[in-house]
């Protein structure tokens, strides 16, 4: 087995329930519910009531990242007997109306990420008072508890850059461009800084409109070509790190190109040598925890992480561990 150096403990909580029993005058409604959970999706561990949970998130359109989320959170919804919806758009104003049209249906939990924590302030109020229970996931560490949720999932986003930091300064790389491609993301702050605070050398943030990739590639080849003592080239998105590649070979340069988040494609190019190295916040655990905790806050009033958010993150992923994690990653679970 591959030896994974990882900075944080990962808290995991399980929620395969024995068969329950229902013996009140529910019960042959749970049992209906539990049948078309698993005609629909697959077969149900539980029989507890067929809840309605709600994941919005601040995903763009074709941003591979979350449909590992999402995957991870619809595999959990199956086993939990839960009825998912999935709702995404990376304005955040128009994430903070998906929230809201959540609350007025009455969804039993909410699931959401904070990266404008700002703008989702109010919606999260709202499902508080109306007595939906939130976790947060991905983004917003800082601000879930301030905003009401029982819990956050995901890495803090400043270890995960200072880990970054740490791997380029035993890399022996002098200077860094750290690619943003959404501006106003508190997280892709957040990495870049701390990034920024261990890295021996120097740090340039550059910032790209990431819906366009063609523009992210000029961006950064652009950089690249005006200052050949760039050494190493940082994504905060695996989509993001083959662009940067491209953008390489069209400046002539050598700097390693390195990336948050891992995929396929980041797995083939890692085993390969074409990258130097990934960040992992395993985002398929992120939305499988998230709707287990939901279920095991309605189920039993359970709460994991004392307060504290729950990390999945980070792991320095190198050619070393990339075969292993490959087959995982092809699947969408990596």
């Amino acid at each position: 087995m591959a030896r994974f150096r990882t900075w944080v403990g990962i808290a995991v909580a399980g929620a395969l329930g024995a068969s329950l029993v229902g013996c009140s005058s529910t019960g042959g409604k749970r049992a209906e519910d539990a049948r078309e959970a698993a005609s629909a999706q697959g077969r149900a561990a539980v029989d507890t009531p067929r809840w309605t949970f709600a994941m919005i998130t601040h995903s763009g359109d074709g941003d591979t990242f979350w449909d590992i989320v999402q995957n991870g959170a619809e595999q959990a919804a199956v086993k939990d007997n839960i009825k998912f919806l999935y709702s995404h758009d990376d304005e955040a104003q128009q994430q903070a109306q998906l929230v809201d049209a959540a609350v007025d249906k009455g969804v039993d939990g909410i699931i959401v990420t904070l990266a404008k924590p700002d703008a989702m302030k109010g919606a999260l109020a709202r499902a508080e008072k109306a007595g939906i229970p939130v976790i947060t996931v991905n983004s917003g560490s800082a601000e879930s508890k301030a905003f009401g949720a029982l819990t956050h999932i995901g890495q803090d986003e400043t270890i995960a850059g200072e880990a970054v930091g740490d791997e380029l300064n035993r890399r022996g790389r002098k200077k860094t461009l750290c690619v943003l491609h959404e501006q106003g993301n508190v997280g892709h702050e957040q990495r870049c800084a701390g990034v920024r605070k261990t890295f021996d050398g120097t740090v340039r943030n550059l910032y790209v409109e990431g819906t366009d990739m063609s523009a992210v590639q000029a961006s950064i080849g652009a950089k690249l070509q005006a200052d050949g003592s760039v050494d190493a080239v940082v994504t905060l998105g695996a989509p993001y790190a083959d662009t940067a590649v491209k953008a390489r070979q069209d400046a002539g340069s050598e700097a390693e190109i390195d990336t948050f988040d891992l995929n396929a494609k980041v797995a083939a190019s890692l085993k390969d040598g074409t990258l130097g190295f990934a960040v992992d916040q395993q985002p398929y655990l992120q939305g499988y925890e998230a709707v287990d905790l939901l279920w095991l806050h309605k189920y039993n009033a359970d709460t994991l992480g004392g307060g504290r958010p729950v990390l999945t993150g980070p792991q320095i992923i190198t050619e070393d561990q990339a075969a292993e994690l490959e087959q995982y990653a092809e699947r969408g679970t990596r």
